[in-house]
């Protein structure tokens, strides 16, 4: 009997991504099960509210605790649909990468540290501001800047399928490296311009009204400069020349 051949999917998702974005579309239909008051209460209360900060924690939904939970917990909530959709997108292509390469208790620890970052930035830029907001692009932000570090690397290692089938043995670019190399800084542009348009020339997905670029400047800088600290002893080969793909 001849063996079927086996194909390996174009885009692997690892089971840690899709559990994120499996709990972000739980929390969502929850919210909309629910009665409005509830639903209020739920947003209030896991939402980045600087005011909280500020003295006001006691007024507002979830209380003193909240000043410890929000920073991680407006990750989680999304002002609608679409808001969801896009950031669940993002997610599952710029976590699994990461999560295909450090696993998933490093993807984690640095998926919170890139939206803690961002949450902070956020809150600094808007001290006291009673507007609650959700989404959990602060830390997908973080998750491209990680992906920066080595995504150009694996097309000269071979190519993107690279990111797939061997995501460990791409070596992550240094810093120097990163801020000179044109493909890098040509992506940078990019973003910055797409998060520009954003800010004044669409409305925003967040329920607040308006995007919070401070959140994504910060979690995007953070996982840039900081990835590496995740990124674990990894094979280098940076004196080798770049790789050809064996087809077998």
């Amino acid at each position: 009997m001849q063996q079927r051949p086996t194909h390996e999917p174009v885009f692997n998702a690892p089971t840690v991504v899709l559990a994120l974005i499996g709990i972000m579309v739980a929390i969502h239909v929850l919210r909309l099960l629910v009665s409005v008051n509830a639903d209020d209460w739920i947003l209030g209360a896991g939402a980045l509210i600087p005011a909280r900060f500020t003295g006001l924690a006691e007024q507002l939904p979830g209380g003193i605790p909240a000043i410890f939970t929000s920073p991680v917990t407006h990750m989680f909530l999304h002002g609608n649909a679409p808001h969801l959709i896009f950031n669940s997108l993002w997610l599952l292509a710029f976590g699994s990468a990461i999560a295909l390469r450090v696993g998933a208790v490093r993807f984690l620890a640095f998926s919170l540290m890139t939206g803690l970052v961002g949450a902070a930035l956020y809150t600094f830029f808007n001290w006291g501001l009673i507007t609650p907001v959700v989404g959990a692009s602060g830390a997908i932000s973080g998750l491209l800047g990680g992906v920066m570090r080595f995504l150009f690397r694996a097309f000269d290692y071979g190519g993107i399928h690279v990111l797939r089938e061997s995501p460990r043995s791409i070596p992550l670019m240094t810093l120097q490296e990163t801020f000179t190399d044109r493909r890098v800084l040509a992506m940078i542009a990019i973003w910055l311009f797409l998060n520009l348009i954003s800010v004044f020339g669409h409305d925003s997905l967040d329920a607040g009204g308006g995007v919070a670029w401070e959140a994504h400047v910060g979690g995007f800088v953070a996982g840039l400069l900081g990835f590496g600290l995740f990124d674990g002893q990894w094979p280098t080969q940076r004196n080798k020349k770049p790789k050809l793909r064996v087809v077998h």
